[in-house]
């Protein structure tokens, strides 16, 4: 790890908040708090990413790294640039599981209900061994399943904090 940077992982939503799409319910001030956060990664952060590629495939969904981007899909294409540069991206090997998606992610009832789409996020998270924190823009299942997420050392970082009501 880079001494001067801080780990993060980065939910999906927040490139896509940042873009200003597909989350109606995200106003101006959630909007400018994910393009901040995104640029505070590109140039302060390491960002994490699974040996699966399942991070970097979800965002290639959602996301563009050509023509004209706007702030999440600068974001997507300065990590497809930078996947390799140990001094922006850092990829975690995380073991897919049958019955909770990875090995890594905890084996606890108290998630069982947690989005399988985003155990990959908190897999990741749990195998750096660095505690980093997650970003999260929009999606109110991290809110639901925060105390429990933290029992078992992950950090949610909530950018709109006024949509998890």
């Amino acid at each position: 790890m880079n001494q001067n940077k801080t780990e993060v992982v980065v939910d999906t939503n927040v490139p896509i908040v940042a873009n200003n799409r597909e989350t109606p319910q995200a106003g101006p001030a959630c909007v400018f708090a994910c393009i901040e956060s995104l640029e505070w990664v590109q140039n302060n952060g390491i960002l994490l990413l699974d040996s699966e590629r399942l991070i970097l495939r979800e965002y290639e969904v959602h996301l563009n790294y050509s023509s004209k981007p706007s702030p999440g899909d600068q974001f997507f294409k300065w990590l497809w640039d930078n996947q390799a540069n140990p001094q922006h991206c850092r990829t975690i090997p995380i073991t897919p599981n049958p019955d909770r998606e990875f090995n890594e992610f905890p084996n606890d009832p108290t998630l069982a209900s947690f989005d399988r789409s985003d155990r990959k996020f908190v897999a990741v998270a749990l195998a750096a061994q660095t505690a980093p924190q997650i970003l999260n823009a929009a999606d109110t299942d991290w809110w639901q399943h925060r105390a429990a997420l933290q029992q078992h050392g992950i950090t949610i970082t909530f950018l709109c904090p006024e949509l998890m009501q």
